[in-house]
């Protein structure tokens, strides 16, 4: 599928359309047990009697698509069925999976910002772009993205996975933190590394990047390497960690994260070492 990001509609773009219609944090589509599908139709009033906003999104594959946030739980049609965006991955389409996470991010961006933050009064929607403007002081209001490193750290033939006071699922994943204004990426890593696991790393490289809109972050991925130091854990964010091999791993996150991605480039690392 291809994706065409645009903030106004074409003018026939009104005539049929994938509709993105969130009630909180629920979005509404149409489940079965092997799939879910979003719905696709020029009869919105059929599935929504009233909204609170219209986000136009952009042409996936030349078909138009909106985020919809229903005025009430009652104003969605009884054929549309709630789920949650993170229990939507793998019954739906990838692109139209990180669609629906796209128009999530913009619905959170316009509930938060009825009203400008400088002067308290109300906003509206700019015409050319996904932004708001207060309509009486003309500050312009974005969508806010806040960035975060994400990295995977090797000791050896060993990865570093941690498991986070606040997880309730019981699995461990790589370490991760948001970038503190002032600093690089590099920083941000070296920081975090060390305030929540007390050990310093080397040779930080680039990995990938993923969206992750829970509710508004970037998750940026790196590959480091253990430099020095004592395991000293930060009891405030991590309850546990230790150092793991390939084919000894605890409970990790599910394929939809960054995080796992980043570990599973460390069991295929650890493979290729041992058929080499």
């Amino acid at each position: 599928m291809s994706f065409e990001l645009r903030a106004l509609p074409y003018p026939q773009d009104d005539e049929k359309a994938f509709w993105f219609v969130f009630w909180g944090d629920k979005l509404y589509v149409k489940l079965n047990s092997q799939a879910a599908h979003i719905p696709y139709t020029d009869n919105l009033p059929g599935i929504l009697s009233a909204s609170a906003a219209k986000l136009y999104l952009g042409r996936i594959n030349t078909l138009p698509c909106f985020a919809i946030e229903a005025a009430e739980a009652s104003a969605i049609h009884d054929s549309l069925s709630p789920i949650g965006l993170r229990q939507l991955f793998g019954f739906i389409d990838d692109e139209l999976f990180w669609l629906a996470a796209r128009a999530y991010h913009l619905i959170n961006w316009n509930r938060n910002n009825q009203y400008c933050g400088r002067c308290g009064e109300k906003t509206s929607f700019k015409e050319l772009e996904h932004s708001k403007i207060c309509n009486t002081c003309s500050l312009s209001i974005y969508p806010k993205i806040s960035p975060a490193v994400i990295v995977a750290i090797t000791k050896g033939d060993k990865l570093l996975l941690a498991k986070n006071v606040n997880n309730t699922t019981g699995f461990y994943s790589v370490l991760a933190g948001f970038v503190e204004p002032g600093e690089n990426l590099e920083e941000c890593i070296k920081r975090e590394i060390k305030e929540e696991a007390g050990i310093e790393v080397k040779n930080i490289r680039y990995f990938g990047s993923q969206p992750w809109p829970f509710p508004d972050s970037l998750m940026i991925g790196f590959t480091a390497e253990y430099a020095g130091g004592e395991l000293i854990l930060d009891k405030s964010e991590l309850s546990d960690a230790g150092w793991y091999a390939a084919e000894d791993l605890p409970q990790i996150p599910g394929s939809i994260s960054i995080s796992r991605k980043l570990i599973d480039w460390f069991v295929s690392s650890q493979t290729s070492k041992e058929t080499s």
